[in-house]
């Protein structure tokens, strides 16, 4: 498994100093390795950081302040190991110049500001005592007094064994910090770096908002050594390594080191919806007469709806937002790759986007279940969703999907349940949400993320409670009876519009969506900021009652 990443002592060479890489033995310019953000510019090993390091790679110049916190001192159990407590304190600050290990800072990034607590792991393994705790708890009310966000860069071994019980309590004070600012609306972000692991890896360094990693840190409650004592089994190739916690959906992003800077400002500018330049956008055009929609025939509809040409949510995103950073996984068990999803900007308007993803080749669809969502899917865009609701962003979902996952595991995951606790979460949402069926909107699976303000449908899509394969096989016991049964769900737009299931169709260019992905993408983007600035116009109690009324009215016998 993979080790922390380190340098040798500098070696003088004349006028150059050496340093040799432990990741891969190579021998390199120290100052080579220092333009290169101590990344190893031969094998991209991401070695240690100090504090300092660490903010003046982060921080825009000349905004670091530092807080000035008082820091507790004390020894509560009088521990003594080969040396007293107190002396490896003594020692540790004299090695660091460090009061402990932990840094906080008021600053900015990119221009949006905010407080930064950042641990330093050379001082005594960056363990998590009362000093630490109070720090970081320190930090979060001074980010909840002065409504900014707060970011926290964790390097931790673990709680301080040095004050037993005293140290352990540090986890539910910070973590209780951290609820405060989630109480608030304040963004949190965490950047993991190598190692994190125990009680700060147990408490806020997994409670922020967005959690990014550097490539090859390693997070964990157990160590590896104490998990392979425990259980004498050989861990795998990159166990609790960014990578192996990424795929199982415990962490949203991996970045380079170079990559933190813009990655960590995207995050910042749309979280703390900082009023940005209003982009011009085209006049939309969104049919509400029924009559207006051209009359197609049904089972043509459906597999225009499934052209696999058509634009994916990814390649929407693409075109429509800016600074979008996409946000992985659930938090609990895993990533799903049918539904993606993250923050971004569109024409200046910060928002949550979530969307369903194909594919257009086998390959592709493959990678993505072809669109059907797993549970964690639905509970990756349940999560995604409440941090909408935390920072008061407005929720967009774009609805192209067979259905769920129709698999054993999926069904052992819960899926039902992940289903309903969307439906439930989306009809009491506190922020505005607009949903747009771009191609085919099957079943439940679809509804998942359809519960909204108002529903949009491209001209070309289809919407039903169940496949015309799947209702000609029931019903007619014939699957060749498919168009049969696409005429008589009316699932086309113009039948949507006559049902109430659509709020409005958005026409997509001649020869539909898959023949000018631009066009389509300029008419759905329009059509959002158009109906996203007025929802937002609206208080959350009036939104509220507006979305049940609508969800009430389906199917409802007049009085």
């Amino acid at each position: 498994m993979s080790r922390p990443a380190a340098v040798s002592e500098p070696q003088a060479g004349g006028a150059t100093d050496w340093v040799v890489c432990r990741a891969c033995g190579r021998l390199l310019y120290a100052k080579r390795l220092a333009r290169n953000l101590r990344v190893c510019p031969e094998c991209g090993s991401h070695h240690r950081l100090t504090a300092g390091q660490r903010l003046e790679q982060l921080l825009d110049p000349g905004s670091r302040v530092d807080l000035g916190f008082p820091v507790p001192q004390g020894d509560p159990l009088g521990f003594v190991d080969t040396k007293p407590y107190p002396q490896r304190l003594s020692e540790a600050r004299s090695g660091t110049g460090l009061e402990e290990a932990v840094v906080c800072v008021r600053g900015a990034i990119e221009g949006v500001p905010l407080i930064a607590a950042v641990m330093d792991f050379r001082f005594m393994g960056g363990s998590l005592g009362n000093a630490v705790g109070e720090l970081i708890a320190s930090a979060a009310e001074t980010a909840l007094s002065e409504r900014l966000p707060l970011l926290i860069v964790t390097a931790s071994g673990g709680a301080r064994m040095q004050e037993g019980v005293i140290a352990l309590m540090q986890m539910a004070k910070t973590s209780q910090a951290l609820r405060e600012l989630d109480e608030a609306g304040i963004p949190t972000i965490s950047l993991i770096t190598d190692p994190t692991f125990g009680g700060v890896a147990a408490s806020f360094a997994t409670l922020c908002d967005v959690i990014v990693a550097e490539p090859g840190a390693r997070l964990g409650f157990a160590g590896p050594r104490v998990i392979e004592q425990t259980t004498r089994e050989k861990l795998p190739e990159g166990f609790q390594t960014a990578e192996f916690l990424l795929r199982n959906g415990m962490i949203d992003l991996v970045r380079r080191r170079a990559e933190l800077r813009p990655a960590i400002a995207h995050l910042l500018a749309a979280g703390t919806r900082r009023p940005s330049g209003r982009r011009a956008v085209a006049e939309p055009r969104i049919v509400r007469d029924p009559t207006l929609v051209p009359e197609r025939d049904a089972w043509e509809a459906v597999q225009h709806a499934r052209d696999l040409r058509r634009p994916t949510t990814l390649e929407y995103i693409s075109l429509m937002l800016d600074g979008f950073e996409e946000l992985r996984g659930d938090r609990v068990s895993g990533d799903c790759p049918a539904i993606v999803g993250g923050i971004g900007r569109m024409a200046g308007i910060p928002l949550v986007l979530i969307g369903y993803q194909k594919g257009h080749t086998i390959a592709e669809l493959s990678a993505r279940n072809f669109g059907m969502p797993v549970p964690a899917g639905y509970r990756k865009s349940a999560r995604l969703m409440r941090l909408a609701a935390k920072l008061g962003l407005p929720v967009v979902t774009l609805v192209d999907t067979p259905g769920a996952d129709p698999g054993v595991k999926a069904e052992q995951g819960g899926q039902a349940v992940a289903i309903g606790e969307n439906l439930r979460l989306m009809a009491g949402l506190p922020v505005p949400i607009v949903a747009v069926v771009t191609g085919e909107g099957g079943s439940g699976g679809a509804l998942a993320l359809t519960v909204a303000d108002e529903v949009l449908a491209f001209s070309g899509a289809v919407y039903s409670v169940i496949s015309p394969e799947g209702c000609a096989a029931i019903l007619w016991r014939d699957a060749a009876a498919a168009p049969r049964a696409a005429e008589a769900l009316r699932i086309g737009a113009r039948h949507l519009l006559e049902l109430g299931v659509a709020d409005g169709v958005i026409p997509e260019p001649p020869g539909g969506a898959q023949s000018d992905a631009a066009a389509a993408a300029a008419a759905l983007r329009a059509a959002l900021v158009a109906r996203l600035e007025e929802l937002m116009s609206h208080d959350i109690a009036g939104l509220l009652s507006r979305r049940r009324a609508r969800i009430r009215a389906f199917g409802r016998v007049p009085a």
